[in-house]
């Protein structure tokens, strides 16, 4: 499995997250936490997030996702059993881009990134 370059999925996320007015921390592998209620250090609450909520778990919740395609032809996001767990799947990266395979990778990776917990880039919301 290939890794996206950081700054690929830094610009991708906020372009998507851009005016949501939201705190929101990428991990290495292209899974986003998106945090309703920040507290404290932003990267720290999202590690904690992904830690239960980002392993995959067959034959339970955790193994459930959705598959949006992103409208500018930039990829996917795949969804996750949080709400706030969303993983970014580049256009180039799957070799089948069916729904079917785009979701098992973006499940794939948000696993590596719920045991790895690599944050690559925080972002605080501006201040309202």
């Amino acid at each position: 499995m290939t890794t996206v370059e950081d700054q690929t999925l830094i610009d991708a996320w906020r372009r998507l997250l851009t005016g949501s007015g939201k705190s929101w921390v990428v991990f290495e592998h292209g899974t986003c936490v998106v945090l309703e209620h920040p507290a404290g250090d932003i990267a720290e609450q999202a590690v904690g997030i992904l830690r239960e909520f980002g392993p995959m778990h067959v034959a339970t919740a955790a193994g459930d996702f959705r598959v949006l395609e992103l409208q500018q032809g930039e990829g996917w996001l795949v969804t996750s059993h949080h709400p706030d767990v969303v993983t970014f799947v580049p256009r180039d990266d799957p070799e089948d881009p069916s729904h079917l395979a785009v979701g098992i990778l973006g499940r794939s990776r948000r696993d590596l990134d719920g045991t790895e917990l690599t944050v690559v880039h925080a972002e605080a919301a501006p201040p309202s």
